[in-house]
Parts: structure tokens; sequence; C-alpha cells
């Protein structure tokens, strides 16, 4: 599970008040929403009810309405969340409420579509991949996993977004392992068939082979990218995987 880390305290109050903004972050935060007994995901919807229900609706519930579309709550789930609180918390406050997650769940329908897919996987989408844009035809998120011994991150890709043909050059080990933790994407090496590949495929790629991977037309994909040590490793981008190679697939 992605460790949950908050400083607002600190920053706001850490010399006002330093004893409530270590409750805030170290505590409420840094033990609490840490605790593994429940999901993230449910522990933001509890959150969310549970703030609604006290008719706290200002910049703290926008803060966890956001934490809970990070965390796989769909456009769908909280309209229903909110519908069904109402009933017992109160009409007034579900307006209120709804005006925010509006804000925070927008009508498109590609939100729509990445708040799906990140239901479906443990592994958080992350940030945009802004470093390594010029690399892809469409967009991609980035979030690191682990940064030591062995580097993984997870990669997604939106519907129809792929990476360009590169190569893995190593003089001694190196490559990387793709393992598909959720959607329908593929994976192509040079001069050979693509491979489809859904949640919980396998793919070893060895140094100096010239590949590309990335997502369905239809599906948005995510798969964790394990980086294989090796001497003198580097990664080689080439051209873009044109409409001639990735329309002939389904």
């Amino acid at each position: 599970m992605e460790k949950i880390v908050q400083t607002a305290g600190k920053k706001a109050l850490g010399k006002f008040a330093p004893e409530f903004a270590h409750f805030n972050d170290d505590v409420l935060f840094g033990e609490n929403w840490n605790n593994g007994d429940i999901d993230v995901k449910t522990r933001c919807v509890i959150t969310i009810v549970s703030l609604m229900s006290s008719g706290v609706t200002d910049s703290s519930l926008k803060y966890h309405l956001e934490n809970a579309k990070a965390h796989g709550v769909t456009r769908k789930e909280i309209a229903a969340i909110v519908t069904h609180v109402a009933f017992y918390a109160g009409w007034p406050k579900a307006w209120a409420v709804f005006n925010m997650a509006k804000e925070v769940w927008t009508d498109d329908d590609a939100d729509q579509g990445m708040a799906e897919h990140a239901s479906e996987m443990a592994f958080p989408i992350g940030a945009p991949n802004d470093a390594f844009k010029q690399y892809f035809s469409g967009k991609s998120y980035l979030a690191p996993i682990s940064k030591e011994q062995v580097g993984v991150f997870n990669v997604t890709f939106e519907p129809a977004c792929r990476n360009n043909w590169h190569i893995h050059h190593a003089s001694k080990g190196g490559g990387q392992i793709l393992i598909c933790v959720a959607g329908r994407g593929y994976y192509q090496e040079w001069g050979k068939d693509a491979v489809e590949m859904k949640a919980g495929d396998c793919i070893n790629i060895p140094a100096g082979v010239k590949h590309w991977h990335g997502a369905a037309k239809d599906s948005w994909f995510s798969h964790l990218a394990i980086e294989v040590p090796g001497e003198n490793a580097f990664n080689e981008w080439m051209e873009p995987v044109g409409d001639d190679v990735y329309g002939k697939l389904h």
C-alpha cells in the first residue's frame, strides 16, 4: 500500500499549535491512515460520509473527495454514496457535497475511465509522465513503487497510447520485466507479432531487443516496469509506432 503522508498541520500550525500539528500529521495520517486493516479507498469513503454527516463542506471535504478519486472512487460510486447518505444526514448537505464533487469528478469521459481503471488495481496511477512524454503517442502516467534495490514503476497508458520503439542496452545483464496489473494492452518485438497483455501476464525483455508496449485502442492499460540490473545500462528511444503497425491491432 502506498504510504499516506501529510504535512499540512506542520505547515499551517507548526509554530502556533505544534502538538495539534503533530496529532494531525503523525498520528491521524501517519498512523491511522496507514493502518492496513481497511483499504484506503474504504477509508476515503468513511471520511467523506463522516464529514458530510457533520456538515463539514469546506476545503477539507474537497481534499478528501480528491483523495477518494485518486484511490479509485468513481463518479458513479460517489453519486450513489452521497445520495444514500442524504437520506440519513440531510438533503441540503448532499447538495453542498454534490456541488464540490462535480468539480472533482468532471464530466470528462477520460477522467471517468481513469477512475474506473484505478479501481481495478492495487497500485496508484501516479502523475503525468511528463519527463518521457516525447516518447509516447498519447497520455501516460508514472507511479514509482520502489526505487531501492530494483526500480519498480507502475506505468499507465490511456486508450491507444503507446511508447516509441526502444531498446534497453547493457554490456551485461540489463533489460526489463513487464507485469500487467490492469486493463488490456500489447507488447511487440521488432520483426514479431504483437502479444496481447492482460492482468497477470508477464513479459521478459532481454537487453538489446527493439520493442514497444502500450494500451489497446479501447482500454486503459497499466503494467509494472521492473528494471533488471545491468552494467553500462541505458535506454535508446527510437521512432514512434506507426498506424501501419498499431492500426492492425484490435
